[in-house]
């Protein structure tokens, strides 16, 4: 995986663990590795025409997903800043520049099924990150 060199906590216990500005910063990072992959995944299957019109839509529509999550995931960021909850030490650290990681060919060259594995275990460290950075921003929640 084009990702394997992040340092990522594994469980949630570990990741909680780590302070509210490195998992933020952490899921946005995650969030902006896939950009560029994804986008040359659908290229990649657009050109295969055996698969059905679904897939291809499913495709876009995952990329479109991933973008606004992380559309999203800056602006909640903006608004803990704004709340003081994180300090401003965030501020362009969600540009291609700020995630450290440049997508090699061997991104590029991944199997269909490597990717897709890559990108769900990613997905899945996402969501226990959002998760984990829920419950400490709002312990009411009952997490």
């Amino acid at each position: 995986c084009h990702t394997s060199g992040m340092l990522t906590p594994n469980g949630k216990e570990y990741a909680q663990k780590i302070p509210r500005e490195e998992l933020t910063h952490l899921i946005l990072k995650l969030l902006q590795a896939w950009k560029e992959p994804l986008s040359h995944f659908n290229q990649h299957i657009e050109h295969h025409q055996e698969l059905p019109d679904d897939s291809l839509s499913k495709a876009k529509q995952i990329s479109n997903l991933v973008h606004e999550l992380k559309t999203g995931v800056e602006k909640v960021t903006e608004k803990m800043q704004s709340m003081g909850i994180i300090s401003n030490s965030l501020n362009g650290m969600a540009s291609s520049e700020g995630t450290g990681l440049s997508i090699s060919n061997e991104a590029n060259m991944m199997s269909d099924s490597d990717f897709i594995h890559c990108f769900r275990r990613d997905s899945n460290k996402v969501q226990s990150y959002l998760k984990v950075l829920k419950c400490r921003i709002m312990p009411e929640n009952s997490c």
